[in-house]
């Protein structure tokens, strides 16, 4: 690595356990459906990310308060076999650690150096979510502070 990134922050959302509705037929609403059972239990959902794979099923991960799982999993279990979804998978102890700064959508290879940072120190990204000026990765909650010193590693932050 020869320069580090200019960044404006580094941010760590702690606590949150990660929820995937995995191999669901991909249709029209399925977002909908998953999203207001949870909402309709007063559960505020801190991350979403939704992709459909080569044979046309939607598998959408997100993530809530740890406190807010059972209840989660709860709500979305009788739905399960209406959105015909092969599996609800969980996991507690998960962290959304961001890289946002002010300059980054005219600024290419941030997302890559965050990635390198994390693959540099052996951390395995579970879910990636970016914004027009954040670069967000889903981990393992007990490797947030080696997280931390990697991305400080690669970027210039304040």
């Amino acid at each position: 690595m020869t320069s580090k990134v200019k960044a404006g922050g580094i941010i760590r959302n702690e606590r949150l356990a990660k929820i995937g509705v995995m191999s669901a037929p991909d249709r029209c609403g399925l977002a909908c459906d998953v999203l207001r059972v949870i909402a309709q239990e007063g559960i505020n959902v801190e991350f979403i990310v939704q992709c459909t794979d080569l044979a046309d099923n939607s598998h959408i991960v997100l993530c809530v308060s740890e406190d807010d799982l059972d209840t989660a999993l709860s709500a979305l279990k009788p739905l399960r076999s209406t959105l015909k979804a092969e599996e609800i998978t969980s996991q507690r102890n998960v962290v959304l650690i961001s890289v946002f700064g002010p300059d980054f959508r005219e600024r290419p290879a941030i997302a890559a150096a965050v990635f390198e940072s994390m693959a540099s120190t052996g951390i395995n990204i579970m879910a990636i979510s970016t914004s027009i000026s954040t670069v967000s990765c889903l981990i393992d909650g007990n490797r947030v502070d080696d997280a931390v010193v990697a991305l400080r590693d690669h970027f210039d932050l304040p």
